[in-house]
């Protein structure tokens, strides 16, 4: 059973909680650049299972993501209490072909586009962060929440990186065994 935008909301928000959810999304490029580094492009690739994405496939899809930020936060700042649309994360990988997407340029284009959100974000007075959208899967988002909520994704999405990275690294370690194993 999928779970619900409330469900998801508290999945989400449960990775952040208690920690500043700018430092968070400061620190997502580097975390990815260095789980990212070493592992060559078929092991970028590889799905830990049928119906999970691969790491290109993460990486891509928080550049796409880190665009859909940009536009409602603006859109929510330009007119308060504006409607903000949702977007299907499947649709978008599959038609924009996130498995087959260099992850060093998916890597820099989300680098670029966070760095302009949080120059962005730093400059706001502090009672624009109250300003609203109306998502229409979740009801009423503040920019504040907003930007917790793309932080508990960026945690979200790390941990399930550096879970793949750990299964690919275990590989790794067994075939390089059973190697020695062989002389």
């Amino acid at each position: 059973m999928p779970e619900t935008a409330q469900q998801y909301i508290q999945r989400i928000l449960g990775h952040v909680e208690g920690q500043d959810a700018m430092k968070v999304q400061r620190a997502t490029a580097a975390k990815l650049k260095k789980l990212t580094q070493g592992l060559s492009p078929k092991q970028l690739k590889w799905k830990p299972e049928p119906g999970k994405w691969s790491i290109a496939e993460i990486v891509a899809h928080l550049a796409d993501v880190e665009i859909v930020a940009s536009w409602r936060m603006r859109s929510i700042l330009g007119a308060n209490g504006t409607a903000v649309q949702a977007f299907d994360q499947d649709a978008w990988a599959s038609v924009f072909q996130y498995g087959e997407r260099d992850v060093k340029q998916s890597l820099e284009v989300f680098r670029v586009l966070r760095e302009n959100n949080l120059i962005m974000l730093k400059a706001l007075p502090r009672e624009r962060w109250d300003n609203y959208g109306m998502h229409a899967e979740r009801g009423q988002e503040t920019i504040a929440h907003l930007a917790r909520m793309f932080a508990g994704h960026d945690t979200n999405h790390v941990l399930q990186v550096e879970r793949i990275a750990e299964q690919i690294n275990g590989v790794r370690k067994k075939n390089a065994g059973k190697k020695k194993k062989r002389k």
